[in-house]
């Protein structure tokens, strides 16, 4: 089933981002039909049963249904091309739908909770039905292979909302699973707070899978850190360029699936004539874009090579900062002579979430220059990787 509806709905010729719309409208149309079905099967069930936990699964098919539209929408408008007021597209609505369906997620499992919580303090008995059963069990698989067709739609085309469908439905097939054993528990044990109790249960898990999802989506809107594979792709060509040294301060940002914009900074011989140069960064910028499909502006750092005052201080200053710590880095480094002085100028690269303030760090680097050479003058900038 799964194989047939990609064949009769995705187009291989398409672009990708064309491609990439109709992954996330088969999703929605194909959820959105299943869910109003199993909706209208599990209010049945649990008008027939009196069971809280089979009408809380139909509400919660029904809010699925309506995730579902959102996953649609959300795949329409990501679709949408370039226009004035967007220049990078319109590829981050994806995460706003996901975050949507996030919110549905927690609202269901608080009116989830709510309804199970006053089951507990005022319990109802449970009316077993073989039909019911049956609708349940049904709606288990139903969901199962829900699970596995957004799945597989969104391994092909990784788009967040699929998968955030992928866990919604994950999650239902535990909390059909549990209202059908609250059923059988409550019908044929005389405990009577089964039924409260396991939709209690079944409504953490809703809400956990709803502050899960929440992170995520909330990290990519944020302006998550890329993958390290795509960093070191980037360093790797920038470095693969004979007139190029060093590179640092790169910096990554996403504006949706496929459309990520980076800039960063090369470090080139202060001796390389400007046409040289500039034809060395043109040909790592369309390297970049061919291979890896990232647009990316490189400015290009003039360094000192080859002079004997710079070589000096350069490894004086590496062996202070690796002493003071490894994990530190620099760059930009320069020294000037200043009468009697001399000013070693570079940018102080220090790891995230460091125990210090930079302004003491800088303070006692200051200090170990001094002990080594009071003529020198430490210039020092302090920074954080963007990566």
């Amino acid at each position: 089933m799964t194989d047939l509806l990609i064949k009769l709905f995705i187009k291989k010729n398409a672009s990708p981002l064309k491609t990439r719309e109709k992954y996330g409208v088969l999703s929605g149309f194909t959820g959105i039909v299943c869910n109003l079905l199993l909706c209208i099967l599990k209010f049945v069930a649990g008008t027939l049963t009196n069971s809280v936990s089979v009408s809380a699964d139909a509400v919660n098919n029904l809010t699925d249904a309506g995730t579902n539209f959102v996953t649609v929408m959300g795949a329409k408008i990501a679709g949408k091309p370039v226009d004035k007021d967007h220049p990078f597209g319109h590829g981050r609505m994806e995460y706003v739908a996901a975050l949507i369906v996030s919110v549905f997620i927690f609202l269901m499992g608080f009116e989830l909770g709510k309804s199970s919580i006053m089951k507990i303090i005022s319990p109802e008995t449970v009316k077993f039905s073989a039909v019911s059963l049956a609708i349940l069990l049904c709606s288990v698989a139903v969901k199962l292979w829900m699970a596995y067709f957004n799945g597989k739609l969104y391994k092909l085309s990784d788009n967040l909302s699929l998968k955030a469908v992928r866990q919604d439905s994950i999650g239902d097939c535990v909390s059909t699973l549990a209202a059908a054993a609250a059923m059988l528990i409550s019908a044929f044990t005389p405990f009577r707070l089964a039924d409260g109790i396991i939709g209690t249960a079944v409504a953490l898990l809703v809400l956990k899978a709803g502050a899960d999802l929440l992170k995520e989506v909330s990290s990519r809107l944020l302006g998550k850190a890329p993958s390290p594979e795509l960093v070191e792709k980037i360093k790797k060509i920038i470095l693969e360029e004979k007139n190029i040294l060093n590179v640092h301060d790169l910096i990554v940002h996403e504006y949706g699936p496929q459309k990520i914009i980076a800039s960063a900074h090369a470090e080139v011989p202060n001796d390389l004539d400007l046409m040289t140069a500039h034809g060395a960064i043109d040909r790592v910028e369309q390297q970049i874009s061919k291979e890896l499909g990232v647009m990316i502006s490189i400015h290009p750092d003039p360094v000192a090579v080859n002079d004997k005052i710079t070589d000096k201080y350069r490894k004086l200053t590496e062996e202070i900062i690796k002493n003071y710590d490894s994990s530190f880095s620099f760059h930009d480094f320069k020294a000037i002579k200043r009468d009697e002085k001399t000013n070693l100028v570079f940018e102080l690269v220090i790891p995230h979430g460091y125990g210090k303030e930079n302004s003491e760090i800088i303070k006692e680097l200051r200090k170990e220059f001094g002990k080594r050479d009071e003529s020198l003058n430490p210039i020092i900038t302090a920074e954080h990787d963007f990566v």
